[in-house]
């Protein structure tokens, strides 16, 4: 039976609105990888730092949005914990370049998904577009090799990233999207303490924590994490999700340039090439997005 939901329609301006904002949701996420390393290199346990992170995100959310739906919210926030642990944890055991590539499969990944919950088909282009993100995140990370348990568990954490895409959709048809907010954020940060509580082993250092990633807790806690999921619950319903996934493919491309910028980072001509392929790959979610639209007139 198909989703009552997904007949909901939504104008061409609408749809380029909801593409523009999930753009920028990339480049807020992409922001947080090189502002990140610059603080973890500090040995500030990743564990605390999600933790921080999340209560901050919790306690401001608590104030500013007052009703929650805590049984939707709670669901998102153990699948986000998941993501969140399985991903500290493998890094842990595997390279950042095979995290970073594992972790953005999670990309084609979410139309298995959308179809599982929400009965969404991949479209031709679409399919064309996923193949060349593929290709891409595949060429911008060097590839990977000696498939490993870190690796194994960075793979969970890319499905519990796709899972946590479809079923912000899903549920933000429901509900408002600052019901899901303070539940999810509280869910997030009370496991990351109980992780961090077991990862310290009763090391004292595991606990402790800088003036500047507390600085760094508190931006990603507004902008990619409150801001992030509020764009996210408001906007992917509009274009679907194999759409929003293509989108954030923007997300490894605004990680690299700002790393450029900020870290001082270099690229070669096959990440470049990489690169490319990838912003093909997002141009063709956005033309579906019109496509679309046309074969409605």
């Amino acid at each position: 039976m198909e989703n009552l939901d997904n007949e909901i329609s939504y104008t061409l301006k609408e749809k380029f609105i909801a593409t523009f904002w999930l753009l920028f949701l990339t480049f807020l996420w992409g922001l947080t990888f090189p502002i990140q390393k610059l603080i973890l290199t500090e040995e500030v346990s990743p564990f605390l730092y999600n933790a921080i992170r999340f209560w901050i995100a919790t306690f401001l959310s608590a104030i500013i949005f007052k009703k929650s739906d805590w049984k939707r919210g709670f669901i998102l926030g153990i699948v986000m914990a998941l993501a969140y642990a399985t991903q500290t944890w493998g890094l842990t055991i595997t390279t950042s370049t095979k995290s970073g590539f594992i972790t953005s499969l999670y990309i084609v990944i979410v139309p298995f998904f959308a179809y599982v919950f929400e009965r969404e088909r991949i479209k031709l282009l679409q399919a064309v577009g996923f193949i060349g993100a593929l290709v891409g995140m595949y060429l911008l990370s060097g590839g990977i090799s000696g498939y490993n348990f870190g690796d194994f568990l960075t793979t969970i954490c890319g499905i519990m990233y796709a899972l946590h895409v479809v079923l912000i959709t899903k549920f933000s048809r429901r509900v408002s999207e600052y019901a899901l907010l303070t539940p999810q954020f509280f869910t997030v940060a009370l496991l990351n303490t109980i992780f961090n509580i077991f990862y310290a082993g009763g090391n004292q250092s595991s606990w402790t924590f800088s003036l500047n990633a507390l600085f760094v807790a508190g931006f990603t806690a507004v902008t990619a994490t409150i801001a992030a999921i509020i764009i996210q619950a408001k906007y992917q319903k509009v274009v679907g999700n194999n759409v929003s996934a293509l989108i954030f493919v923007g997300e490894p491309i605004f990680a690299m340039l700002l790393s450029m910028l900020i870290l001082k980072e270099s690229l070669t001509l096959i990440q470049i090439f990489g690169v490319i392929l990838m912003i093909m790959s997002i141009i063709a979610g956005v033309l579906n997005v019109s496509r679309n639209e046309t074969d409605k007139r």
